[in-house]
């Protein structure tokens, strides 16, 4: 693919609130750097400093040694990937990586697609949130082979801190699945403690001096807790995304047949937001549907 000391050639897709941004740290770190989005106004700030654009994202991949996608929903994915002019007919010998956050199914298909042009695929989300993106700290949670996880760790290296591999293809979307459970009920619990002490007539961010230092603490109640408290529910997650994620985990965990009521509330709760028209705040503004406005 590319000498040690030759920086990889990087095709790039997807650029939204954090692909801009993990874009960003691969051509600042020396690679060459070819980008597609559906709209190009977004590529614009990558384009001033060096990117280079492709007109679809097969021609991404015909000038990429490494591919990234970071797009919205499962289907987009197979598109940009097994679409006409997707990546997948473009790539040659490349190593492609999604971090979308996706299906499990579908990402094994990916691989198998992939390994039978002679491409290696893995899977990648991420957890982190625009703040993780910006600040390439992200956690990203791998699935896929051993040598392609070796292959790809420089890459993401520098877009996050806590990089692990978790298995063959679709364990990485699998782990970002134990994420996204995990926070649909751990939100819950932020909105609901900050309801009942405001019902309490107590001070908000004196509790959340007290109780963010404690066991409930997290980034869920330290940060998006504050958030709430300041009244401020602009995206780093949009609603729409955790909504998609939900389903997916949903979908999934009939599959396994395990019973998750937490995440089957959490996604009522967001899809009732969604109905009010607020899919494209972010998941903190789940505190509306407890009466916590602006």
């Amino acid at each position: 693919m590319t000498t040690t000391s030759t920086p990889a050639r990087i095709g790039f897709i997807g650029l939204g609130i954090m692909g801009q941004s993990m874009a960003g740290h691969l051509l600042a770190a020396g690679h060459p750097l070819t980008i597609f989005n559906r709209s190009r106004g977004k590529a614009a700030g990558l384009l001033a400093r060096g990117a280079q654009w492709a007109d679809t994202p097969s021609g991404v991949a015909a000038r990429s040694d490494v591919v990234i996608t970071m797009v919205g929903l499962p289907s987009d994915v197979e598109h940009v990937w097994l679409g006409p002019d997707g990546v997948l007919a473009g790539a040659r010998n490349a190593l492609l990586i999604d971090m979308t956050t996706s299906s499990p199914e579908l990402a094994r298909r990916l691989a198998a697609e992939a390994a039978r042009r002679g491409c290696e695929a893995l899977d990648a989300p991420v957890s982190g949130g625009d703040v993780g993106a910006r600040e390439a700290r992200l956690s990203i949670m791998v699935g896929g082979s051993q040598p392609g996880f070796e292959a790809a760790l420089p890459i993401l290296q520098k877009l996050g801190t806590n990089i692990v591999h978790q298995g063959g293809p679709g364990a990485g979307q699998h782990t970002k699945m134990c994420n996204q459970v995990v926070i649909a009920s751990t939100i819950m619990g932020v909105c609901e403690g900050l309801a009942y002490a405001r019902a309490a007539g107590l001070d908000l961010p004196t509790v959340l001096k007290s109780i963010g230092a404690g066991a409930a603490g997290g980034f869920q109640l330290n940060v998006l807790g504050q958030k709430i408290i300041d009244g401020d529910f602009a995206p780093g997650f949009f609603i729409e995304h955790f909504l998609k994620d939900l389903g997916i985990a949903l979908a999934e965990s009939r599959r396994m047949s395990i019973d998750l009521p937490g995440l089957a509330l959490a996604q009522r709760l967001y899809q009732t937001l969604a109905d009010r028209g607020l899919a494209r705040q972010g998941t903190q503004a789940l505190a509306q549907y407890y009466g916590m406005t602006a």
